[in-house]
C-alpha cells in the first residue's frame, strides 16, 4: 500500500519492499541473482458514503466469516523491473513472456487471500454413533407426546432420542436456565446418545444429510414439514458472540484514546487468531525477545540464503521490525473522523509456527496459553544452537519435598511445577528407609525464580458436563508482590536424606529412538549428525530433527563426538562468560558450573510486577476473543487485534494468562 508498492521476484516469487532505507527487494536479487521482478502497487479507490434511503450492510445471519473482496476497493499498477539493469523499468506487455507471468503473480495473490479466510462455521461431522444408530420399531408421535419433556413440563429445549424416541429436557445451565437435565439423564440409564433437537430442523438445513431425516421419518416427524421455532447450538453460539463488547469505549461511553508509533502496532485478525495475537503483544514487550529478534537481527535479511517463508528467524525478526518500529502503527481516518490502524497481517508466521500441527495449522480458535506453551518450545529448539533463547526468561525449578510421616526423613528432586503450591498428604507412600507403606506429606516451592513468571488461573471447569467460565476475580496488591514466602529451602540440618532410590541418576546415558534414528539414516545422514539433531531438537521426532540438520548443514561442530551422559541440570542457564571470569580466579569449570547453578536467580527479594496480561472475553472454550493489555511508558495499553488504545480501567482481575517481571 506503500507509495512505491512491492517487488515480486518473476523466478521464485519473493517479495521485497523497494525503499532507500528498505531494500530486501535489492537484497534478494545480490543473494539469488534473480534480475525480474514485477512491482505492485495498489490504490485505494475513494468509496462513496452512504446516502439517507440507502439500504444498511446485510446483518450477520450465520456463524462465519465472509471472504472480503478487495478488488472493489483497489485498483493495481504494474510494471516490470530488471535488478540486472540498475533496476530499469520495462512495460508489462513488453515480451510475452512478461504479461502472462504477472498475470499469474496477481491471481496466486488473490487465491492465497482466498485460501486465509477460511469460515469458521461450525463442521458436523459423523461419528460412529451416528453412523451404527440402531432404533426402536418405527411409530408415530402423537402431537401431545412431543408437547413437553417425558419427565416434567418443560416444553422449550427439548430433545428426542433417535433411538427409542422418548422426549427429554435439556442440561440445566449454572445460571438455573435450560433444562431440567432428564434428556441427559435418559442417556446415562439407556446409553443412547443421539438426540436431536426439536425446533431446529427444516427442509433448508442439513437434515437430508447423514440419514438425520430417514431417522426422523422413523417417529412420524417429515422433515419437509418442519419449521424452524428453536434456535439452533450454531446460532446460541452466534448469539454470545454477538454480546462480546469488542467497543473501544470505556464503562462512562467515553472513546479510549488511539495509540500510534514505535511498539503500539497492531495485528489484523486473519480468523480466528485473536489468541495468537494477544500472545505475541505480550512476549514483544519483553527485553529478551526485542533485543534477539529485532536488535541481534537486524542485518539477518541480508545474508540469509534460506527461503524466507520458512526460515524461523526471518520471520521472527519480520514480526519484531512490524510491532517495533512504528513503520506500520500510521493513523488513518475513517468516515466517522475516528483514527485508527490496520494492523499487519501475521500471515507467514502463523503458516510456519503452525506447519504439521494438528491445531495450530488450522483457522479454528486456540487456547491461548497452549498456543504460548508452543510458542516456547518451538522457540527452544530453534535456538537450541545459538545459546541465545529469549525464551529462558520464563524457566525456573521447583523443589518437591517429600517427607516420610513415620521416620521424618526427606528426598529432593526437582521437576516443573505442575500443581498449586501447596502442602498435600500422600496415603500409601512407599518409604525406601521404612520399607514399608505409610503416610508422607508433599508440598512443592520454587528453588530458581524466572525473570517473567507466566501464571495461567484456572478459568474454565465442567459443570454439569458442560465446560463453563468462572469469572472469579483475581485481586492484585497496587505494589510489587513479593514471592519470597515460596522458596524452597532445602535440606535442614536436623534432616537426612531418604535414600535415591526412587529418583533418576543425575548422569544418564542418553538414549535414542531407534525408529527415528533409521528414518534419518535412509535419507543420507550419519549416525552421529541423526542423534545431534535429536538432542538438540528435544527428542521430537525424525521431520522436526531433518529440519534442524537441513538448518545446521554448516555448523562447525556439526560432526564434533557427542556427549555420552545427560545432566539433570539445564547448563544453558550458565552462561560461558560467568564460567570464564570464575575460572579466572582459580576455580575449575565444574566447580564454576556447580556454584553457578546454585545460585542463578536465587537471590531475593523476588519482587513482581504485572507486565501484561491476556483477557479472555466470552462464555466459554467454544467461543470468545482474546484481547492483551500491555504496561508501557507508565499507562496501560490495550491490544485488540490491530486497535491500539490507551484504556484506564484494564480488568486484570479477571485475567486468562498474567506475565509477570521481575522488578529489578
Amino acid at each position: 500500500d506503500g507509495p512505491e508498492g512491492v517487488d515480486v521476484c518473476l523466478t521464485c516469487f519473493n517479495g521485497g519492499c523497494t525503499g532507500k532505507e528498505r531494500h530486501h527487494a535489492q537484497t534478494h536479487y545480490q543473494l539469488s541473482g534473480h534480475p525480474l521482478a514485477v512491482n505492485i502497487k495498489r490504490v485505494l479507490i475513494q468509496q462513496q458514503k452512504r446516502t439517507r434511503g440507502t439500504p444498511p450492510p446485510p446483518k450477520i445471519s450465520k456463524l462465519g466469516i465472509e471472504e472480503e473482496n478487495e478488488d472493489s476497493k483497489y485498483k493495481y499498477v504494474t510494471q516490470v523491473r530488471c535488478y540486472g539493469c540498475t533496476g530499469k523499468v520495462m512495460a508489462v506487455d513488453g515480451t510475452k513472456k512478461l504479461e502472462p507471468l504477472v498475470n499469474a503473480v496477481l491471481s496466486t495473490l488473490s487465491s492465497a487471500k482466498q485460501s486465509e479466510v477460511k469460515a469458521w462455521s461450525e463442521e458436523i461431522t459423523p461419528c460412529e454413533h451416528t453412523l451404527c444408530l440402531v432404533q426402536d420399531a418405527p411409530k408415530n408421535l402423537q402431537q401431545q407426546d412431543l408437547a413437553h419433556c417425558a419427565n416434567c413440563e418443560l416444553n422449550e429445549n427439548l430433545w428426542l432420542c433417535l433411538s427409542c424416541g422418548n422426549l427429554g429436557c435439556g442440561r440445566k445451565q449454572y445460571d438455573g436456565s435450560g433444562g431440567n437435565n432428564h434428556a441427559i439423564e435418559h442417556f446415562h440409564a439407556t446409553g443412547h446418545g443421539v438426540n436431536c433437537k426439536l425446533g431446529t430442523i427444516t427442509p433448508e438445513g442439513t437434515a437430508g444429510k447423514d440419514r438425520l431425516a430417514a431417522h426422523l421419518a422413523n417417529w412420524g416427524i417429515n422433515v419437509a414439514s418442519q419449521t424452524k421455532t428453536e434456535k439452533s447450538m450454531t446460532e446460541l453460539q452466534l448469539e454470545q458472540n454477538m454480546k462480546f463488547d469488542f467497543s473501544m469505549t470505556t464503562e462512562d461511553g467515553k472513546q479510549l484514546e488511539p495509540q500510534f508509533g514505535p511498539g503500539y502496532t497492531g495485528l489484523k485478525n486473519l480468523g480466528n487468531s485473536c489468541y495468537m495475537a494477544s500472545v505475541l503483544q505480550s512476549v514483544f514487550n519483553l527485553r529478551s525477545f526485542k533485543h534477539r529478534y529485532l536488535d541481534e537481527l537486524n542485518d539477518h535479511a541480508s545474508v540469509c540464503t534460506n527461503d524466507p517463508a520458512g526460515c524461523w528467524s526471518c520471520q521472527l525478526h519480520k514480526i519484531a521490525d512490524g510491532l517495533l518500529s512504528g513503520r506500520y502503527s500510521q493513523p488513518t481516518v475513517n468516515n466517522e473522523g475516528v483514527p485508527s490502524q490496520k494492523g499487519i497481517p501475521p500471515t507467514m508466521f502463523k503458516s510456519l509456527i503452525g506447519k504439521g500441527h494438528e491445531e495450530f495449522s488450522t483457522m479454528r480458535q486456540q487456547d491461548a496459553f497452549e498456543f504460548f506453551q508452543y510458542l516456547c518450545k518451538t522457540t527452544q529448539q530453534k535456538e537450541n544452537v545459538s545459546n541465545n533463547d529469549p525464551s529462558k526468561v520464563f524457566d525456573f525449578t521447583t523443589e518437591q519435598r517429600l517427607q516420610c510421616m513415620k521416620c521424618k526423613k526427606a528426598v529432593d528432586f526437582y521437576e516443573c511445577m505442575d500443581t498449586f503450591v501447596k502442602e498435600e498428604l500422600v496415603d500409601g507412600y512407599e518409604c525406601p528407609r521404612c520399607r514399608e507403606k505409610t503416610t508422607a506429606s508433599r508440598c512443592v516451592k520454587f528453588s530458581t525464580f524466572p525473570e517473567i513468571l507466566v501464571i495461567n488461573p484456572r478459568r474454565f471447569a465442567f459443570v454439569n458436563w458442560v465446560p463453563q467460565k468462572l469469572n472469579i476475580p483475581i485481586k492484585f496488591p497496587t505494589g510489587p508482590m513479593n514471592l519470597d514466602k515460596y522458596v524452597s529451602q532445602g535440606q535442614q540440618s536436623d534432616e537426612d536424606l531418604l535414600p535415591d532410590d526412587m529418583s533418576a541418576s543425575s548422569n544418564e546415558e542418553i538414549s535414542f529412538n531407534d525408529e527415528d534414528i533409521q528414518q534419518l539414516q535412509s535419507m543420507g545422514f550419519s549416525e552421529n549428525r541423526c542423534k545431534r539433531a535429536l538432542l538438540a531438537t528435544g527428542h521430537n521426532g525424525s521431520e522436526i530433527a531433518m529440519n534442524w540438520m537441513f538448518e545446521h548443514m554448516d555448523d562447525p561442530d556439526i560432526d564434533d563426538p557427542l556427549p555420552t551422559t545427560q545432566s539433570s541440570t539445564n547448563d544453558s542457564e550458565i552462561s560461558l562468560d560467568q564460567i570464564q571470569s570464575l575460572q579466572e580466579m582459580g576455580f575449575s569449570a565444574d566447580h564454576a558450573k556447580k556454584a553457578l547453578k546454585e545460585t542463578v536467580n536465587a537471590k531475593p527479594p523476588f519482587n513482581y510486577i504485572v507486565d501484561s496480561f491476556i483477557s479472555h472475553k466470552g462464555t466459554s472454550v467454544h467461543c470468545g476473543h482474546y484481547v492483551s493489555h500491555v504496561f508501557k511508558n507508565g499507562k496501560w495499553t490495550l491490544f485488540n487485534d490491530n486497535k491500539v488504545a490507551i484504556t484506564p480501567t484494564p480488568p486484570i482481575e479477571e485475567a486468562y494468562l498474567y506475565f509477570l517481571r521481575r522488578k529489578d
